[in-house]
This record gives C-alpha cells, structure tokens and sequence, in this order.
C-alpha cells in the first residue's frame, strides 16, 4: 500500500506552471510574428518589481508591484525571446510612449478575453530573493494605455412614447 502523504520527489507543480506559462509565450509568439487576429486581445498581468522587468519610472512609481497590460491594437516591437527567458514590448500609456521588457517569471496573468481564456501563475524566482520577503501582490491595476479598449456601452431604456401616434 502507498502513502498518500508522501511528498514527490518530483517537482511536478513547478513543471506544470512552466507548461502552462508556455501557453502565454505561444500566444505572444504568435501575435509578434501574425498580429493579433479577429478581436483577440491580451490582457497581461505582471510583476513590476521582479528581477529582470524593466518598466519606465513614471509607471514603477505608480504600480510598484504589479500592473496588467493590454496587447490589442497599438502596440509595437513585440518581441520574444526564449533563450533570455523574457518577452519586450512598446506601449503607449495616457500618450506617453514606453518600451517594457517583462521575463515570462514575473508573469501572474494572462488572458485572452474574446476566448475566454485566462491563466493565474505565481511568479518564479531564481532563489535570490524569497518570495516571502516581497510584498504580497496588489490587485492588478490595469494601465490606462491607449489601447485599452473602451468600456461596453451600458443598456439604455427607450421610451416609445414619443413615436406613438396620439388619438384625439
């Protein structure tokens, strides 16, 4: 009879995060060398103050653990590389332009909401830093990028009233 309690010797929770990050590294190959077809689009949460993320001042200042981005319509240079581990893009935040460079560990997000698809990931580190001594993530604050699409228009109530033809 086994033990149930026994712990793997086998790091199989590290592998599966490592196979289903990979998922949000094909997605963004595939954006940096197709585009982005139909209405896909990325939204993509990550850690600011991970080892490696490189992010313009004003947008460490203001999300200083964690920002989600939105890969849709004006974007440029996405570029992966796999060999640095780490992916790079520019965007443009309330019309100021920004190049992000972002390793797939820092990720903690990745969604793809007209497929309604998304995953969590906790971030990965390289054992420099214990993730116990970081701050615990803030919910993710979505950056006001130009491309972020506009809210859904909410439903409005017509009266037909006023098209109706009045009897005498």
């Amino acid at each position: 009879m086994t033990d149930t309690n026994t712990p793997s010797l086998l790091p199989y929770e590290a592998w599966a995060t490592r196979a289903l990050r990979s998922v949000a590294v094909d997605a963004l190959e595939h954006a940096a060398r197709e585009g982005l077809p139909g209405e896909h689009h990325f939204y993509i949460s990550f850690r600011t103050d991970h080892p490696g993320t490189s992010v313009p001042a004003f947008l460490k200042a203001k999300y200083p653990h964690e920002i989600t981005i939105v890969i849709q319509h004006r974007f440029w240079d996405l570029k992966v590389d796999r060999v640095a581990q780490r992916f790079s893009v520019g965007l443009s935040f309330s019309g100021i332009p920004a190049s992000l460079v972002v390793p797939f560990a820092a990720l903690t997000a990745f969604q793809d909401p007209h497929a309604q698809f998304g995953l969590r990931f906790q971030p990965e580190y390289d054992g420099e830093e214990d993730a116990a001594d970081l701050p615990p993530p803030e919910t993710a604050a979505t950056a006001a990028a130009e491309e972020d699409p506009a809210p859904a228009p909410q439903p409005q109530v017509v009266s037909l009233d006023a098209f109706r033809r009045k009897r005498d």
